[in-house]
């Protein structure tokens, strides 16, 4: 979307030449082939590909003026304005803040390596049983009241976050709760964002194709508490790894501390009852003992909804009511969801891709499990290979039976990925086709039998070479199911 009345000046501050900043402009764009006349193009370094390489394509495509960080091309024309900044990528953000400034008033974000999806939806839910309008933005999509519109990235370019925005503020949402990745998060993309409070869940092995190390990774997930303003609360999972850490980035950074969990001394969870595939916690705050009732199943699964009502606490609003919201959530889609039975043995989905997520699903799992616990799973190529072994020893520890198999192979040789993680265990089985996995496990089913499909979730797509071919988890399992019934 693109905007007129603008000056260089307007949406750059401070970075073109005072004879530059006045000039109009419509839009900004940092791919080239979006640029339209009188247009601004930023110049990303990208993984794969340097956007200064596209400067002269984008001024063929009618760039008026150029935002990189590095110096200009020697054959730019003249009348090209041109400015080189230390950081393209936060130029580029706050400027998408000024072209779409409307923004829902209550902005909340929650980073972490697992739960994100869960928690950005749970507040959501909560914000919506409190009388707000409400939005979620992230893995699943912009979620509102009346349903989903699915994307495909956790946290969207902010050209179009800032855009999604505009238009849900537009709608009447007063209230939103989005996910911050560390990819978003590294590479500004919420820059601009008028946060309120923040949260912390966790930290696991993950995206270390990305980032150097575990200390960048998690540097990177802290840094959301820098773009909070002075004084705002952050929510802290206080049972998880590296919720220290979290805490002490908060205190030095001025924001007020809401720990909820075992350990949290806001919400503090004093019992967690099975009660069939739900489950009843008892959460003490305030010198008082509140029970609720929790339609979900799982540790993390009861962490996450504290963190969702513990998010909305640090909104302002009351603790019981957030509380006593929690009764009514519903799971997120690809999120230990149930998909169907068959012979007395249940189906359930989880996007579970990593080797800490797929450990606490399968030991969440396992009490519901009186028979045998199985698991479908696979790891994604042109991604972290050292996880891959960890998720076959993972699988083989917790899973009474564990099926290795595609899993969006991307570039690389399914068979050799799968070869990877088979050398973790003996007890690991291989069948290659999902689809042939997903069928085999689902005939193995028994009286008692639990069967998890993990690592696709919410997805409806496998990624093979540069094609994604429409696969569901959730079509295979119910196909497979009705083959049995």
């Amino acid at each position: 979307m693109t905007m007129t009345g603008y000056s260089l000046g307007d949406l750059f501050p401070e970075i073109f030449e005072a004879e530059a900043a006045s000039q109009q402009v419509h839009g900004v764009a940092f791919d080239s082939r979006k640029v339209t006349g009188d247009d601004v193009f930023v110049a990303l370094a990208g993984a794969k590909a340097d956007g200064a390489r596209f400067i002269m394509d984008a001024v063929g495509h009618g760039a008026v003026a150029i935002v990189s960080g590095g110096p200009r091309p020697a054959d730019l024309p003249a009348g090209v304005a041109f400015a080189q900044v230390d950081d393209p990528r936060l130029a580029l953000a706050l400027a998408a803040a000024k072209i779409h400034p409307r923004q829902p008033r209550t902005i909340v974000a929650v980073t972490g390596t697992s739960g994100k999806s869960s928690v950005a939806d749970f507040t959501r839910q909560i914000f919506q049983a409190l009388g707000h309008e409400s939005a979620s933005v992230g893995t699943i999509g912009v979620v509102t009241a009346k349903g989903a519109d699915y994307g495909s990235l956790t946290t969207p370019d902010p050209l179009s976050l800032h855009a999604s925005f505009e238009k849900l503020a537009g709608e009447g949402v007063t209230h939103l709760a989005m996910e911050a990745s560390s990819h978003g998060l590294d590479q500004r993309r919420l820059d601009g964002v008028r946060l309120s409070a923040g949260a912390f869940l966790n930290l696991g092995r993950d995206h270390l194709d990305y980032h150097p190390s575990v200390e960048e990774y998690l540097a990177a997930k802290l840094r959301l508490w820098k773009l909070l303003p002075a004084g705002a609360p952050v929510v802290i999972n206080r049972d998880e790894p590296y919720a220290g850490e979290a805490a002490e980035a908060a205190a030095k950074a001025g924001h007020p501390i809401i720990g909820i969990g075992r350990k949290g001394e806001t919400l503090t969870l004093l019992r967690n009852e099975r009660d069939g595939f739900s489950q009843r916690l008892t959460v003490g705050f305030e010198g008082r003992e509140l029970s609720v009732d929790l339609p979900l199943v799982g540790d993390f699964m009861a962490g996450n909804a504290l963190v969702a009502a513990g998010l909305a606490i640090a909104t302002g609003e009351d603790k019981a009511a957030s509380l006593k919201a929690i009764s009514g959530l519903k799971g997120v889609a690809g999120r230990l969801e149930r998909v169907g039975e068959a012979n007395g043995g249940l189906v359930v989905v989880d996007y579970a891709h990593k080797p800490d997520a797929l450990a606490a699903v399968l030991t969440t799992l396992r009490p519901y499990a009186t028979g045998r616990l199985i698991c479908v799973f696979g790891c994604g190529g042109d991604r972290d290979k050292g996880k891959r072994p960890l998720m076959g020893a993972t699988a083989a520890e917790k899973a009474d039976i564990a099926i290795v198999t595609d899993d969006n192979p991307r570039s690389e040789d399914p068979a050799t990925i799968r070869a990877e993680i088979m050398a973790a265990s003996p007890r690991l089985q291989e069948i290659g086709d999902r689809e042939e996995a997903i069928h085999a496990a689902v005939k193995m089913l028994k009286p008692g039998d639990l069967l998890v499909v993990a690592g696709k979730g919410h997805e409806s797509g496998q990624i093979i070479g540069d094609r994604t071919l429409p696969f569901s988890d959730h079509d295979v399992v119910r196909k497979a199911l009705s083959e049995i019934k």
